[in-house]
């Protein structure tokens, strides 16, 4: 819904609030986002607008815009309600009108909201509610309850004696009470401050082995609960196999409950307590349960995805092989291994399938094809699918390549989620002539020439990174993961000569629909000279291309700043800076000598500040770099190849393949990757794993232990660096 003026500066205070940012910052940002910035723009080229927000703190503006935009239409839409009943009073309208949470407009909504039938809903048909008015004044000392609850006595309406009189009117009390947004408040807090989630193992699984043992007879203080530990219980409980509930601190609340009922001495006391217990332990307990859960549930998904995103990051940012001629290998046993050999641009050149796993008498073969391929495309590297058979294939390829006098890299690749672009449309519109397995094989090649242009075709929870993945809101994930894309593309650039629609597709300001519009111009007109050329581009107007021109890159194109992250709105002032120093751009261009000469003060205005031209000026020195870091490898022990083969104590090298909460998995080439607990990451405490490791890093681990059954492997990076130390 497009807010209005007056609403967009009510909700830039309430996000000033919640972020502590300042408001200048807030409204800054808010309003570029209502323009149709993308926050990779914002970060990158508006860094004196914004008071150099980085690009996590304008996704939490964009967030809480979003958030509180929601909660004032709820708002609207529940004072309505209320009103169109005739119940809307100014003290209730200013509290649901002040209110910053939608659990707490919810909890106000509540009396008013359309009810179900219910016990409460039955006594006051009954006529039972002026008694529970009466019981609620707490006037009367004498007499009993009985006498007073006499007169409501009604057979014809169900009502045949005073303790059904009473019982009824206590329904209607025991709502009310529940109904109350203080009240609920209460033991909102209260049982989420102490409260304790315990899990117990179903019936049916008491005497049974699961991967949830460890939850069959488990309790945590309910703040405390890590998420792995949430989201592991929860899926435990999906499955059927355990059983999880809240217990609270009940005492503690049920005093609180009937202090708030029970407000003098009178003839109904006693019931009024048995009313406060029925109204906490039928109505309010069960909601509350059902409410910490969810919100349980939301901050082990957001905390689960934190690091999925974090991870991915890291995978995406990989350094990339570069432009090498790369052979890619898909390997299997009985259906033979595809081999697919790629240009250094990442061109497909030819493909050729080899059994050398299946009988002595087919290797020869296998030899004679992979060593063509090598030499009929001047292979400078091997890749080789981590999957099944990789193992014995990468062996495979150094023991041909060595007894043919060839010295080629061979690297195992991540085969994450390659099946899934393999029978993708964007691998069907890029070779639709061309089997999955061969896909497959490209896909692998494409990975160690550029990860991120290769792992944008695939869906992020397809690349093997995240944990719980299913099990967390999906859309919450969509948008995080999605968001990570976009931030890591528009971070390293994009050649706009080479790369794919689906690359292309993740710029600032672009999308799908002008990606492909993009590639369709480039196939029918041939390479862009510049970077204005894309104004040529149907549909692709100006403010596509104000978003979009900083993060594209062209080779040799007619502009030398055209492969740079200069902003084409900033060309102007670098000719100046150029013309100033008596020389000419592309002599200005990549000369460091130069461009430290370049007195940054003489070019400040009100358009441009110091952050922007520091920028301007690391640009200047490397124009186009590739801002992710150098290749490197791991290389695993040929004599290595399954879970048996490990021994305890063995110092090996491996590759961090995930990060979680509780530690990492690591890679050491046996087909399954082996836990480093979090204890065992450094010789240092760590509290969060991600600050001592990331994923795709190379490390020296230690074998621990090695359970071939279970497919257990424990590492530890402490011993090996200590190991390694020590000479061991």
């Amino acid at each position: 819904m497009k807010q209005s003026d007056e609403q967009t500066r009510m909700l830039i205070t309430y996000i000033i609030e919640a972020t502590g940012l300042k408001p200048f910052q807030v409204e800054h940002t808010v309003g570029l986002l209502q323009e149709g910035a993308t926050v990779p723009f914002i970060a990158r080229y508006r860094k004196e607008y914004t008071g150099e927000l980085d690009e996590v703190q304008i996704r939490a503006v964009e967030e809480q815009f979003a958030y509180f935009g929601e909660l004032e239409e709820r708002k609207v839409t529940v004072l309505k309600s209320i009103e169109e009943q005739g119940k809307l009073t100014p003290e209730l309208r200013g509290r649901i009108e002040s209110s910053r949470q939608k659990t707490e407009v919810e909890d106000l909504y509540l009396p008013y909201k359309p009810k179900r039938r219910t016990k409460a809903t039955v006594a006051r048909a009954r006529g039972l509610e002026p008694l529970a008015n009466i019981m609620a004044a707490q006037e009367l000392t004498a007499g009993t309850a009985e006498e007073v609850a006499l007169s409501f006595i009604n057979p014809d309406r169900d009502v045949p004696d005073a303790s059904t009189a009473l019982e009824g009117a206590g329904y209607i009390l025991a709502e009310r009470l529940s109904d109350s947004a203080d009240a609920r408040a209460i033991a909102r807090r209260l049982t989420s401050e102490k409260g304790v989630i315990t899990s117990r193992v179903a019936a049916d699984y008491k005497e049974q082995v699961t991967k949830f043992e460890m939850y069959y007879d488990y309790q945590e203080p309910l703040k405390a609960v890590p998420s792995h530990r949430m989201l592991a219980m929860r899926r435990g409980e999906k499955e059927g196999v355990l059983y999880l509930s809240i217990s609270a601190p009940v005492e503690h609340l049920l005093a609180g409950l009937k202090s708030r009922l029970v407000q003098r001495t009178s003839i109904f006391t006693p019931l009024l307590e048995r009313v406060a217990e029925d109204a906490y332990k039928r109505l309010i307990a069960p909601s509350i349960e059902v409410e910490l859960r969810l919100e349980s549930k939301e901050r082990a998904d957001e905390a689960a995805i934190i690091v999925f995103a974090r991870n991915l990051r890291e995978l995406l940012l990989a350094p990339p092989a570069g432009g090498k001629r790369v052979l890619g290998i898909d390997p299997g046993f009985r259906t033979g291994s595809k081999l697919a050999a790629l240009d250094a641009t990442g061109r497909f050149l030819e493909h050729v399938t080899i059994y050398p796993h299946i009988g002595e008498g087919r290797i020869p073969q296998a030899r004679h094809d992979l060593l063509r391929l090598v030499k009929t495309h001047a292979i400078e590297m091997v890749a080789v699918g981590n999957g099944t058979a990789g193992r014995e294939m990468e062996i495979f390829v150094k023991e041909t390549l060595a007894g043919a006098g060839r010295q080629l890299p061979v690297v195992s690749v991540s085969e994450a989620g390659a099946s899934v672009y393999s029978a993708s449309d964007i691998a069907r519109e890029e070779f639709p002539d061309l089997d999955l397995t061969v896909r497959g094989a490209i896909s692998i090649a494409r990975r160690l020439q550029d990860p991120l242009g290769e792992l944008v075709k695939v869906d992020p929870k397809s690349i093997g990174v995240g944990q719980y993945q299913h099990d967390v809101n999906q859309s919450m994930l969509k948008r995080a993961l999605d968001g990570v894309v976009e931030s890591c593309v528009n971070y390293v650039g994009v050649d706009l000569n080479t790369s794919s629609w689906a690359l292309l597709a993740y710029v600032s300001g672009v999308g799908p629909s002008l990606a492909k519009a993009i590639t369709r111009y480039r196939d029918e007109n041939g390479s862009f000279l510049s970077r204005k050329a894309l104004l040529k581009v149907p549909r692709f107007g100006a403010k596509a291309f104000e978003q979009a021109a900083g993060f594209l890159r062209i080779r040799g194109g007619t502009h030398p700043l055209d492969n740079s992250a200069v902003h084409p709105e900033r060309y102007k002032l670098v000719e100046t800076m150029a013309a100033d120093l008596g020389v000419s751009l592309a002599g200005l261009i990549a000369d460091p000598a130069l461009v430290n000469r370049i007195d940054l003060q003489r070019y400040v205005s009100g358009s441009v500040g110091l952050p922007t031209l520091n920028d301007i000026i690391e640009e200047l020195k490397k124009p186009g770099r590739d801002p992710r870091s150098r290749f490197e490898t791991a290389f695993f022990r040929d004599d290595i190849r399954e879970i048996g083969d490990l021994k305890e104590g063995m110092i090996l090298q491996g590759v961090v393949t995930n990060v979680t909460a509780f530690g990492a998995f690591v890679d050491i080439g046996v087909h399954q990757d082996g836990l480093v607990h979090i204890s065992h990451l450094a010789n240092r405490y760590v509290k969060d794993p991600s600050d001592a490791v990331r994923a795709g890093q190379v490390v020296k681990v230690k074998v621990l232990s090695a359970d071939a059954q279970r497919k257990r492997i424990s590492l530890s990076i402490r011993e090996a660096e200590q190991g390694v130390k020590t000479g061991g």
